[in-house]
């Protein structure tokens, strides 16, 4: 937004004004002919020059200015001072077709001195919002309808909220945020004209007020209302609003982290670059250690003297290896394990050990809202990034999220569930974050998949099932042949009565018996040997669970295809029809197909020499 006009300082900018009100004046008294309308002319405008002065006296005395009003109507101002000018001008001159002048000058004359009087009273309102009488130090919010404004009053009232937010006394300060979250609040057009009026630096200041915390929520409650979108989120980066979020976010009660956990969600979300410079800011540490207050706790006490050395040093040792796997990725530092609850809290007790009682002491509700604010937070952090998945890995985030969906419900454990599926879809697409992070003997690892397990097979919730579904799925190549227990729940939700969840099951079924799995073979034994024929046949007959049904189908036959329960269920005659319909609608499955039917004709009695065509 920093055009050529914007670079000049503002007392460049009404240099020119105050200029060309002198020139009007001496223009005015060096009048010919129309001296009373002349006279007219230099009244307005020696008030509007005498206001001119004032401002230039307030804006030199002001050490934070906000400008955007005052240079947009200055130029009015000034438009109107220059044809103000041009027609004085014309009152020198002699002609014999004068009267023909007087009648033009006339009109001429009403149209500059109406819009004189539209100039003093832009000038009136921009001196009430400002307040140079008071040298802004009065109370309370100046709200009227300056002329300029007459056609569109939102940008008035963005302008009034914004002067008070930047220049107001922190009470009026605190109102004016509030105002104006609430107006752009109310459509995007508000959010727009928000940002490009400078509502951004003001609010970001506001977020720093530690010794308000009303003024901090006010502040951080505006911002989210405007970061909705990427352009918007953009302009809080540009104004090295990322840096200040995070430091609120580490230094400040439960009560302010709350909206800012909120907004850090919300950026993150709507701008890729928001989502990375949080990660380089480091805040996916102080979210884990807010997440990790008092969900460790009744553990740390039952399980601290039952705890052996042997798992502690393992602990360490995977930090270490995470540690050094991430290291040119961060730039915080490793702390060796004692307890869960302990390394977190003490690991974030340098930016918000200030306020531990006052944690400790909060509403219960208060500290829910805070760590669903914060785990939403990761979960928008994590989604796509790789890299930001590996940090979340790299701190004790795994084993907290573990925890909380252990011992939570709602919102709270659906984020966390999508975090864990956010962070397993990053390791599926990256071998280096999978090997590290998820381990076959990795405490961490254990405890999510427990939890996914548990999600899967208890919760009769296709919201939260699916995201678990998806997660193991994710991991398909992380388990050993061994490993069945993981499989059999996915082969139960074949026969789930919500489609979407029969329907992810088989997806991440696929994941197990695909060809790009080393132990396809392996896990498609384990899928017919849980009984995942019938249910998945049963998924053939939907259109919404057919194409997936029968991709699952195609790899069990070909990794298994003498296996007697899929002559059992006629496999054979399901692809074979699937062929002409299926194949139709996707015709990129037709070798797929063409392979599972060859091979099915292998091991079935009395094969027919024309099934050879489906030989790959």
């Amino acid at each position: 937004m920093m055009g050529s006009a914007e670079e000049k300082r503002i007392e460049d900018e009404l240099s020119y004004p105050i200029w060309l009100a002198e020139r009007v004046r001496s223009a005015a008294d060096e009048a010919g002919s129309l001296k009373a309308e002349c006279g007219e002319v230099a009244k307005q405008v020696d008030r509007l020059s005498q206001m001119l002065r004032t401002l230039v006296r307030f804006t030199t005395s002001v050490q934070s200015l906000y400008e955007r009003p005052i240079r947009r109507l200055i130029s009015e101002v000034s438009k109107n001072l220059e044809r103000a000018l041009t027609l004085v001008r014309k009152c020198k001159r002699q002609s014999i077709l004068r009267r023909v002048v007087r009648i033009t000058s006339a009109t001429e004359f009403r149209k500059v001195l109406n819009l004189l009087d539209a100039s003093i009273g832009d000038m009136k309102w921009l001196m009430g919002v400002l307040d140079t009488e008071n040298n802004g130090t009065s109370s309370g919010i100046f709200l009227s309808l300056p002329p300029i404004a007459s056609n569109d009053p939102i940008i008035s009232w963005v302008w009034s909220y914004i002067a008070t937010v930047q220049m107001g006394e922190l009470t009026d300060r605190i109102e004016a945020a509030n105002n104006l979250a609430s107006l752009a609040q109310d459509n995007d057009r508000n959010k727009k004209i928000t940002v490009e009026e400078g509502g951004v630096p003001p609010l970001l200041k506001l977020l720093k007020e530690s010794s308000s915390t009303e003024a901090q929520i006010a502040a951080a409650n505006a911002l989210f209302v405007l970061a909705n979108e990427h352009e918007r989120v953009r302009s809080i980066v540009d104004e090295m609003g990322v840096p200040i979020v995070v430091q609120v976010l580490g230094d400040s009660p439960m009560k302010v982290q709350i909206p800012v956990a909120k907004l850090v969600a919300r950026m993150a979300e709507h701008d890729p670059v928001a989502q990375e410079d949080f990660a380089r800011e480091n805040v996916i540490r102080p979210l884990v250690t807010l997440l990790s207050f008092e969900t460790f706790v009744e553990d740390s006490r039952t399980q601290m003297g039952k705890q052996s050395i042997h798992s502690i040093v393992q602990i360490n040792k995977e930090m270490e290896k995470n540690s050094s796997i991430g290291s040119n990725s961060r730039n915080y530092s490793y702390r060796p394990y004692t307890n869960s609850y302990s390394n977190l809290h003490m690991e974030g007790s340098s930016r918000g050990g200030n306020h531990r009682k006052e944690r400790e002491n909060e509403k219960p509700e208060v500290k829910i809202q805070l760590k669903i604010n914060g785990t939403e937070a990761l979960w928008m952090l994590a989604k796509g990034s790789v890299s930001n998945s590996r940090r979340i890995t790299e701190t004790k985030g795994l084993l907290c999220l573990a925890k909380l969906v252990e011992k939570e419900q709602g919102e709270l454990q659906y984020n966390c569930l999508m975090t864990i599926m956010e962070i397993t879809a990053a390791a599926e697409s990256n071998s280096d974050l999978r090997r590290a992070a998820f381990k076959t003997n990795s405490l961490a690892a254990k405890a999510v998949i427990d939890q996914l397990l548990r999600v899967i097979k208890e919760l009769d919730s296709p919201t939260l099932q699916i995201p678990a579904i998806k997660s193991i799925g994710s991991l398909a190549r992380t388990f050993p042949a061994r490993e069945t227990r993981v499989i059999g729940p996915l082969v139960t939700q074949l026969a789930n009565k919500d489609q979407e969840v029969a329907m992810e099951a088989a997806i991440a079924l696929q994941k197990f018996a695909s060809p790009e799995n080393f132990l396809c073979m392996d896990h498609s034994k384990s899928i017919i040997g849980f009984n995942g024929v019938p249910p998945l046949m049963r998924l053939l007959r939907s259109e919404m669970t057919q194409l997936h049904g029968v991709i699952l189908l195609c790899y069990l036959a070909i990794h298994s295809g003498d296996n007697e329960a899929l002559e059992q269920a006629r496999v054979l005659t399901a692809l074979e029809g699937a062929d002409r319909t299926v194949v139709a609608q996707h015709p990129d499955l037709k070798e797929l197909v063409s392979k599972a039917i060859y091979h099915l004709n292998l091991y079935h009695t009395g094969v027919h020499p024309q099934r050879q065509s489906y030989a790959p």
